[in-house]
């Protein structure tokens, strides 16, 4: 199964990029065509009374297989589909993307002094069958300052991120403690990943540098 023994990854995340690249898994980058309806199948919106795992579950699984999908549409070489969805939750409460850096400074004033849960959902989908594992961790900021606040925001690192935060940028600064799987925080869990593309009987064969 192509391309190369390699697979698709379903994300413009250049995190995840970086994190596949760590364990050796040769990727092609699968994204959806800038149209209006190109992301239509993928809902990301939650729905009401939705339990965050069963969110970032669901959402996963709509992109690994709108991504498979893809595949098929533009007659592209067959291979795994690998798509991931990471969500904040702060007492039962989904913190997604900022809006905008008014709602980041938000996010990070109520993620201070506390302890919030990192939920990131990683499916793979092969021909009829998608598998599916969810990571777990926990993590505690200490008390921020406005200002922290404030300079972290303006550096525009929480743009884009759930929860308005990296961990794996400045905001390292802020993390008291963490439980769980740093990967999986910053976005694609290595050990479960390992562990879907083992299932589908993926078999990477990393290049030896030399």
């Amino acid at each position: 199964m192509g391309p190369e023994r390699g697979i698709y990854l379903a994300s413009r995340s250049p995190r995840r990029r970086e994190l596949l690249a760590q364990i050796g898994v040769r990727f092609h980058l699968l994204l959806f065509r800038a149209l209006p309806q190109a992301d239509a199948e993928v809902d990301e919106a939650v729905v009401p009374g939705e339990a965050p795992r069963e969110y970032v579950t669901r959402v996963s699984r709509a992109k690994a297989q709108a991504g498979w999908r893809r595949m098929l549409q533009r007659n592209l070489p067959r291979a795994p589909v690998l798509a991931a969805d990471t969500a904040v939750v702060l007492e039962g409460r989904i913190l997604g993307k900022p809006a905008d850096r008014e709602e980041a400074a938000g996010m990070l004033a109520a993620l201070s002094g506390r302890r919030h849960e990192v939920l990131t959902a990683v499916a793979v989908t092969c021909e009829e069958r998608t598998e599916l594992a969810v990571s777990a961790s926990e993590v505690e900021f200490r008390a921020l300052a406005a200002n922290e606040i404030r300079d972290y925001v303006a550096s525009g690192e929480a743009d884009d991120k759930a929860g308005a935060y990296a961990i794996q940028g400045g905001a390292a600064r802020f993390v008291r403690e963490m439980r769980g799987s740093y990967s999986g925080v910053m976005g694609l869990p290595l050990y479960e990943t390992a562990q879907l593309l083992d299932n589908t009987g993926f078999r990477n064969e990393r290049r030896n540098p030399h």
